[in-house]
């Protein structure tokens, strides 16, 4: 960019004067009526600061006209006669947003966020339009190293400016997209993640709930063309109908990944009276199997540091037969006659109900693992493929959970997050490399922890582990969420970048006020009037919080809205779809069914 100043203004463009400030507002009473309509809500001011060289720069938030009444000029051919006309009281409330400066330093042309000092009364103010415009939006991102550069859309503002964020920064420090159903999540998501494919070493792992990113890594052909290059790799959590010849893509989550709090929440009823008594006996066969196995591994390192929470495999159906030992055994009485054991008769309930999940195929992906998941090498296998990008495999990986019973869907999510980020822990940080979670439908398996279950807590506190020290260790997340009043609480308050597109919901909105400063209350007001594409870029990986479009993605998700008035004219119902969708029903299992 030329070194030539950036803002330049005529006496012609001055809009007004500062008549009041406070922390962060400035209301500028308006003298040039010619340019107020020009003026509207969004609009950019710059403000004489204290030198020639600078200028801060403001956000229109409101813009008012007022009538009132003044006495006259005294007319010379009727001095004795004294009307009244109506003027107008025309003013302009703005937000401070940063600080632009012709030079500072060694640097020429420079926007900063934040002001320096506040603005003085009477200093001109002008109307951010045309080539001064052009120009300041294209400083916003020209000191982004090309590495560093996320291209998301333009500004509304101006169109001619494309609209770039930091990636770093919108990575490293978590990001939320936000916004009611139907307003363009599913899209911005592919467009990050299209983005983001561009680097070398990508590593992206996406939490799909409904399984419409699957057409990232099996792109559908157009009419007549040919299908793009897919952008992912597609992966699953195994369903009932994986149980028997599961496929390599599918992936198994077996119960001995489970930590002890997780597998009880699942498991134990608290209500029961003999629920400390089924805890203990748990808690000590299992550690009792785990140790087992670095026996028979011949692991003596690991057996001298291991918890019953170590990643171990161990066998169900051994840690069945132990309780189950437990719950019948006899106990001796002083003269050797057997009497009442101390756990008999205590532990029934829970092994009941331990078998009970054991046998349902729909938690098959826990309880049902192949026989290899049995291995002591299989987990870093597993691991591997979901995390070594760069190895053949491609770097963003979807995850399909559509299959997961809802009311285990916290606790799976929260295993496989928990998993990962342990890897990533315990990893030498000289080789670490940092990955990213994708939380989509986060309401789902994040809720408010007022309202959690014991099942929800378990998923939820891995999560809110990830959002409070991930940075540390190379992992993120970006949360997405047509319900952030849902949303727990500490997850978002830990997220330093929102792409908020349309929420018309007041609870929602509300919530999104709450995350953001007072100063930018005003700038979220316009949320219900969002177009389809259309957010609200706010946060560290921006210079100046700003209403951009999107770009379409290259690829779009699965995720868009069927046209119900014209397909009901076009499409009749399927019987035969019917028929077949009830065997898949039956089956639990997606795959095509042949009738």
């Amino acid at each position: 960019m030329s070194d030539e100043p950036v803002l330049t203004f005529e006496e012609s463009s001055k809009l007004g004067k500062v008549a009041s400030v406070d922390t962060s507002r400035v209301l500028i009473a308006v003298e040039n009526a010619a340019l107020l309509p020009r003026a509207a809500v969004g609009s950019l001011i710059a403000i004489q600061g204290a030198t020639a060289q600078e200028f801060l720069i403001g956000m229109t938030e409101r813009v008012t006209r007022q009538l009132r009444e003044q006495m006259a000029q005294v007319d010379p051919m009727e001095p004795t006669t004294l009307a009244l006309e109506v003027v107008p009281d025309d003013s302009i409330r703005v937000v401070l947003l940063g600080t632009y400066r012709t030079i500072e330093g060694s640097i020429r042309n420079r926007f900063k966020r934040g002001a320096d000092s506040f603005p003085q009364i009477d200093r001109g103010c002008f109307l951010l339009e045309g080539g001064n415009l052009q120009r300041f939006m294209g400083l916003l991102g020209k000191d982004l190293d090309e590495k560093q550069r996320l291209e998301l859309g333009h500004f509304v503002i101006d169109s001619s400016a494309v609209a770039i964020a930091n990636g770093d920064r919108f990575f490293q420090r978590h990001a939320a997209i936000l916004g009611s159903t139907g307003s363009g999540k599913s899209c911005a998501v592919s467009l990050i993640l299209e983005r983001a494919n561009a680097r070398a070493h990508v590593n992206i792992v996406v939490f799909d709930m409904h399984g419409e990113y699957a057409s990232l890594a099996n792109p559908p052909a157009p009419p007549g063309g040919t299908a793009p290059q897919p952008i992912a790799g597609a992966f699953k959590i195994a369903g009932p109908g994986d149980l028997d010849a599961p496929t390599d893509n599918a992936i198994f989550l077996p119960y001995w990944l489970l930590n002890r709090e997780e597998m009880l929440s699942m498991i134990l009823d608290r209500s029961d009276q003999n629920a400390p008594n089924q805890a203990s006996r748990f808690t000590l066969h299992v550690r009792g199997l785990k140790e087992g196995t670095l026996d028979a591994e011949t692991k003596p390192d690991v057996k001298a540091t291991f918890t019953v929470d170590s990643p171990i495999p161990y066998k169900l159906n051994d840690l069945i037969a132990r309780l189950k030992f437990d719950d019948t055994a006899k106990g001796v009485g002083a003269k050797g006659q057997p009497v009442k054991g101390d756990w008999e008769g205590r532990l029934t309930r829970f092994i009941s109900r331990l078998e009970a999940k054991a046998e349902d195929r729909r938690y098959g992906f826990m309880f049902k693992p192949p026989e290899a998941a049995l291995n002591y090498n299989w987990l870093a296998t597993q691991v591997s493929k979901i995390l070594a990008s760069g190895q053949g495999n491609s770097g963003i990986k979807i995850v399909d959970f559509s299959e997961v019973p809802s009311d285990v869907l916290p606790v799976v999510t929260g295993v496989f997050a928990r998993l990962l980020y342990d890897v990533q822990f315990w990893m030498d940080p000289e080789k670490r490399t940092p990955f990213v979670f994708v939380c989509d439908e986060a309401h789902l398996y994040l809720p408010v922890r007022e309202n959690a279950g014991a099942i929800e807590k378990q998923g939820l506190y891995s999560f809110e582990r990830v959002a409070k020290e991930g940075r540390k260790y190379g992992v993120s997340l970006l949360v997405v969420s047509q319900r952030p009043s849902d949303v727990s609480r500490t997850i978002l308050s830990q997220c330093n970048n929102f792409l908020v597109l349309r929420l018309t919901n007041d609870q929602d909105q509300n919530v999104v006020r709450r995350l953001m400063p007072d100063s930018l209350a005003g700038v979220l007001d316009g949320l219900p009037l969002l177009d389809i594409g259309e957010g609200l870029l706010l946060g560290d990986a921006i210079l100046l919080p700003a209403r951009i479009k999107l770009k379409f993605p290259a690829i779009e998700p699965l995720s868009q809205t069927r046209n119900f008035w014209q397909e009901w004219e076009e499409m009749a119902p399927d019987t035969n779809a019917v028929k077949a969708a009830v065997e898949t029903l039956r089956r639990q299992s997606r795959t095509t069914y042949e009738g």
